[in-house]
């Protein structure tokens, strides 16, 4: 199968999931043509333009099959390179524009939108990491399209939706030993260790920053035994509450900031007790679900996609407007695990090994069924 792959904002995760994908079908044959996750409203609107002119002889060889993620303005690239019309094409969404929370853009979200939705009715086949966010898509899809004053075609959303289907990014734990625990802390094991809590969000202000302070907040108020574990990917400018959190707990704090070596980040998974989401914006969760398939348990709220993955046990009450209140529940669910003896949940469904085929039927599908028309 010639195949090939384009990514158009080749942020970290979007890269997991094209090493992924490309270790699942390593006999076929791959181009990639990435670009850099940067400049997003430019990126979005200039993909198109760049590729067109700069990849023009990639794009015109003949191919079996384009997978394409969402960023791709792939309607507007295949008007520009007729040659990729031809070709059965796929688009992964690894999440989508219109659940982003309201009022944290940088930019306007509405460009991104309208783009995606061009992009949908482009592609053959519409491939989404999770349930929640196919069914965001779709309803901003319907929402936005309600606001047009007119000459709006009907069915758009049915269409995009009968074309579309569930396929998780895999993780790669099932294919690597399990690590030697790395817990960076002097204090003794026993009955008395302290319970041993991880955060693995970016420091973004939709991963939830002002949760995990409260939550803190109210675990010191409880006098809970445990030590804390920051693991999130840091950038130069990110919200204050992260400063907060590092200043005002350094008494519980084993480690804060991004842990480069995998070796160590993976053993402070496999150390830790809890893992705990603060999220306002998630599509899988792919840090998180590596802990929990180390053994960690996840403590996370009921919305977006974890009521989907892990199920109402592991969830507490989701109440945005309210995050005191909130962190008040996510820290009763700390502590209820922390008193009890129970094993994480199950995310096996989700590993590499689980997923080839389902992979593989697809992106192979495809192809094939556009030959047969």
């Amino acid at each position: 199968m010639k195949a090939l792959l384009l990514s158009a904002y080749a942020a970290r995760s979007h890269r997991h999931w094209q090493t992924a994908v490309l270790s699942m079908l390593p006999d076929w044959d791959w181009c990639e043509l990435n670009l850099p996750p940067r400049y997003f409203s430019w990126r979005i609107r200039g993909n198109a333009m760049t590729w067109s002119v700069n990849e023009r002889a990639v794009l015109d060889s003949p191919r079996e099959l384009l997978l394409a993620t969402s960023m791709v303005d792939l309607a507007t690239l295949r008007g520009l390179v007729p040659a990729l019309t031809a070709v059965p094409t796929v688009v992964y969404f690894h999440e989508n524009q219109f659940a982003y929370p309201p009022g944290r853009q940088r930019y306007s979200p509405l460009e991104a939108q309208i783009t995606s939705i061009y992009t949908a009715m482009a592609a053959d086949r519409l491939l989404f990491n999770s349930k929640f966010n196919r069914d965001t898509f779709m309803a901003g899809t319907d929402e936005l399209l309600r606001k047009m004053p007119d000459m709006v075609p009907p069915g758009i959303e049915a269409s995009l939706r009968a074309k579309s289907a569930l396929l998780p990014v895999p993780f790669d734990n099932g294919l690597m030993p399990r690590p030697v625990d790395y817990w960076p802390s002097t204090a003794p094991g026993g009955r008395d260790k302290p319970l041993r809590l991880l955060w693995v969000g970016r420091f973004e202000h939709d991963k939830g920053g002002v949760g995990l302070l409260h939550t803190l907040e109210h675990l010191e108020a409880a006098g809970l035994h445990y030590e804390l574990a920051v693991t999130g990917q840091q950038f130069r400018q990110s919200p204050p509450e992260f400063e907060q959190i590092r200043t005002r707990f350094t008494h519980r704090l084993v480690h804060f900031g991004f842990l480069a070596d995998e070796s160590q980040y993976r053993g402070i998974q496999a150390a830790a007790d809890i893992v705990l989401s603060t999220a306002v914006h998630e599509f899988q969760g792919l840090a998180l679900m590596g802990a929990v398939a180390l053994g960690c348990r996840p403590v996370v709220p009921g919305r977006l996609v974890y009521p989907e993955i892990y199920g109402e046990h592991w969830c507490y009450p989701s109440l945005p407007d309210h995050p005191v209140q909130e962190a008040a529940g996510a820290a009763d669910l700390i502590m209820t695990l922390a008193s009890g003896d129970f094993s994480a949940p199950d995310v096996s469904a989700f590993t590499r090994q689980s997923l080839l085929d389902n992979y593989t039927r697809e992106l192979s599908g495809v192809a094939w069924c556009r030959d047969g028309q």
